[in-house]
């Protein structure tokens, strides 16, 4: 392990059956980073973070965290660690501040309840009961009893599936403020859009394998065409008529306002004057104009040839 790695993770294989979950899974975490391990419902994400955190016995392979061995030492990594995980179960009748103060009493380390509750923005909820809370007030909570024994690296699995747009935002700002404090933290999310934003690096995990990690940024720059071009025209046109020198692929839907094209381009200064010209040289009337960059999704889709599954 590197002096700079919290976690490695080495040929890690687990089977159910005939299903291969994980298959030959590799990768290291550095300290203070968030690290992301993305990719459909199926892919492995879950078993690999389960096994990580040493709830789940691998078939093969070699996991290091903190320096420990979660299989042999199991109790001094928990002491070390947070765990949230995609379902989550507390007891019906204890208030939020009961159910943090008796979590806390397990760790030789422990954060005051009512500083948790303030950090996740539900202090004036400390005498509610779990039930009472919506589903982003939940989230929240359970992040706040993954922190409960101040730990150095911080699991989060799928944590904002089934969250609406203000309640995952909500999230993502806690998320970054446990990398602000210095704690790492490792998560999994099927919304590649998430892993863009919070990430610094990811791994992209398809049928129990890796198929690539970087930075969000670098993966997106190794695409043939790392950028679209979206034009609306005002009427319809036949694709291969746009594809200009430089322009990889063109799509096309018809969305009810418009003729719409999508243009996959790796230069946008070196193929959006091309692309004008022929729209005037067709006589097409262009309503709008937009250039976009690439994301993680297109990536996945580079690399596996599939789209993105929930």
């Amino acid at each position: 392990m590197c002096a700079q790695d919290v976690v490695t993770v080495h040929g890690l294989r687990k089977r159910y059956g005939d299903i291969v979950a994980v298959d030959g899974v590799g990768f290291a975490v550095r300290r203070g980073e968030t690290f992301g391990i993305v990719g459909p419902n199926g892919a492995g994400k879950t078993t690999t973070l389960e096994i990580i955190e040493g709830l789940r016995q691998p078939d093969s392979g070699r996991v290091e965290v903190l320096g420990l061995d979660p299989q042999r030492q199991p109790a001094e990594v928990k002491q070390r660690i947070g765990v949230q995980l995609q379902a989550s179960a507390y007891f019906d009748f204890l208030t939020l501040k009961e159910i943090l103060e008796l979590f806390g009493s397990f760790y030789r380390r422990r954060v005051p309840a009512l500083q948790l509750l303030e950090m996740v923005g539900l202090r004036d909820r400390a005498g509610a009961l779990l039930k009472q809370l919506s589903g982003g007030q939940q989230q929240r909570f359970s992040l706040a009893a993954a922190m409960v024994n101040d730990p150095e690296v911080v699991f989060l699995d799928e944590p904002t599936t089934g969250l609406d747009p203000q309640a995952r935002r909500s999230l993502w700002d806690l998320v970054r403020e446990m990398r602000s404090q210095g704690r790492t933290v490792i998560l999994t999310t099927h919304y590649m859009e998430e892993a863009e934003a919070l990430c610094d690096r990811v791994a992209i995990m398809d049928g129990g394998r890796i198929v690539a990690l970087d930075s969000p940024e670098a993966l997106v720059s190794r695409l043939e065409a790392p950028y679209h071009i979206r034009l609306r025209l005002a009427q319809p046109v036949e694709p291969h008529q746009l594809a200009v020198p430089g322009v990889v692929n063109v799509a096309c839907a018809a969305d009810g306002l418009g003729n719409l094209y999508r243009l996959q381009v790796n230069s946008v200064a070196e193929s959006m004057p091309l692309v004008l010209s022929r729209l005037a040289e067709l006589g097409m009337e262009l309503v709008d104009l937009s250039v976009e960059r690439a994301t993680l999704e297109d990536v996945f889709l580079a690399l596996t040839g599939k789209e993105l599954r929930d």
